[in-house]
C-alpha cells in the first residue's frame, strides 16, 4: 500500500463501481420471462416499486462483492497493466473504512430485498455469498481453474431468478433456461478473460495477476468459451422451442451475437475486458437491439406454417 495521505472520499466510491451497476440489467431477462410464462401483475404501482427496490437492492449486494473484490485484490492487481491504478493499489485506504462500506452495502441491500419478497432476500444473499466464495481465502475460487469462470457467472444465472421473483414468487423458471444463461455468462466471462490475457501478453506476468491464469493458455480460453458457447445456445434453444416455436427464427441471429462478441475480444484493449463500457460497441448494441425487438414480435405474431413443426416428431402414447 502507498504510504500518502489517507485517500478521498471518492477512492472508496470508487472501489463500489457505481458505474458497474448497468450490469444488474442482467435481471431484466428473468423478470420478462415471468411476465410472459406467468402473468402481468395486477397491482401496477406495487409492482413498479418492486422493481426499483429490487434493483437497488442487486445493486448494493453487487457493490459489496466489488468492495471486497477490490480491496483483496490488491496484491495481484498491482501486476496489471491498468488495473495497478485502483484505489486500493495506488492509494491508502483504509481497512476499517473499506470494511464499513462492505457492511453498509449489505444492509442496504438486505433492507430493500425485504420490499420485495422472501425468496427475492434469499436469492440476493446467495449473490453475496457467491462474492465471499469467489474472493475469499481458503475457498477463493477465483484462482481455480475453469472454477473461476463458472463460479463468477452463476451471478448472471442468479440475476436471473432476482428479476423472476420480482413478479413471481411461488415458481421456478424452466431450469433449461436457467442453466443456459449461466452458461452464456460463462462464455462472456471466459472470453473476457482470454482478452486480458492477451492483452497481459506474457503467460509468467498474468499468473502473476491472476493465479488462475498460470495453469491457462490462449489455446484453453479459446475452447472453454467455445464450449460454454455450445452448452449456452443448446439449451436456451431447448427452451425456445418448447415454450414458443415461433422463436426458430431468432436462433441464427443469437448465434451470430455470441460470434460477434468473440470477434470483439480480439481488438487492442477490448471492450470484452470492461462489460460495463460494452455500450460503447455500436454494432453489438445494434445486434441486441435488434434481437430484442425480434423477440418481442415473435412473442406476439404467430406463424401459422410452423405449427406443422411441433407436430412432425410427435408419438400419441397407447392408453
Amino acid at each position: 500500500m502507498s504510504m500518502q495521505n489517507t485517500a478521498p472520499l471518492s477512492a472508496y466510491i470508487k472501489i463500489a463501481r457505481p458505474d458497474h451497476w448497468v450490469k444488474n440489467v442482467f435481471i431484466m431477462p428473468g423478470l420478462v420471462l415471468a411476465l410472459i410464462l406467468i402473468e402481468i401483475p395486477d397491482e401496477t404501482g406495487i409492482f413498479l416499486l418492486k422493481l426499483l427496490a429490487g434493483f437497488l437492492a442487486t445493486c448494493f449486494i453487487a457493490s459489496a462483492n466489488y468492495v471486497i473484490n477490490e480491496w483483496l485484490d490488491a496484491e495481484f492487481d498491482k501486476y496489471h497493466p491498468t488495473k495497478k491504478y485502483r484505489p486500493v493499489v495506488s492509494q491508502n485506504m483504509k481497512f476499517s473504512l473499506v470494511m464499513a462500506e462492505y457492511a453498509v452495502c449489505i444492509a442496504a441491500g438486505i433492507a430493500l430485498s425485504f420490499l420485495v419478497n422472501i425468496p427475492f432476500l434469499l436469492t440476493e444473499v446467495w449473490l453475496l455469498v457467491m462474492g465471499v466464495l469467489y474472493n475469499v481465502k481458503p475457498i477463493r475460487t477465483k484462482d481455480i481453474v475453469y472454477l473461476d469462470v463458472l463460479s463468477e457467472s452463476i451471478n448472471n444465472m442468479i440475476r436471473l431468478l432476482l428479476g423472476w421473483f420480482i413478479v413471481c414468487e411461488n415458481v421456478y423458471p424452466p431450469s433449461s433456461v436457467l442453466v443456459g444463461y449461466w452458461m452464456a455468462g460463462a462464455f462472456l466471462m471466459a472470453v473476457k478473460r482470454y482478452a486480458e490475457y492477451r492483452m497481459i501478453g506474457d503467460p509468467k506476468l498474468a499468473g502473476s495477476y491472476r493465479k488462475s491464469f498460470a495453469r491457462y493458455s490462449e489455446a484453453t480460453l479459446l475452447c472453454s468459451s467455445f464450449f460454454y458457447a455450445l452448452c449456452a445456445t443448446f439449451l436456451l434453444g431447448i427452451f425456445l422451442l418448447k415454450y414458443r416455436i415461433e422463436y426458430i427464427v431468432a436462433i441464427p441471429f443469437l448465434f451470430f451475437l455470441f460470434c460477434y462478441y468473440l470477434y470483439i475480444a480480439y481488438k487492442p484493449d477490448s471492450a470484452a475486458q470492461k462489460p460495463e463500457k460494452l455500450f460503447r460497441e455500436k454494432k453489438l448494441m445494434i445486434l441486441v437491439g435488434i434481437l430484442v425487438v425480434l423477440f418481442a414480435v415473435l412473442t406476439i405474431v404467430d406463424i401459422p406454417v410452423m405449427e406443422m413443426w411441433e407436430t412432425a416428431f410427435f408419438i400419441p402414447t397407447s392408453a
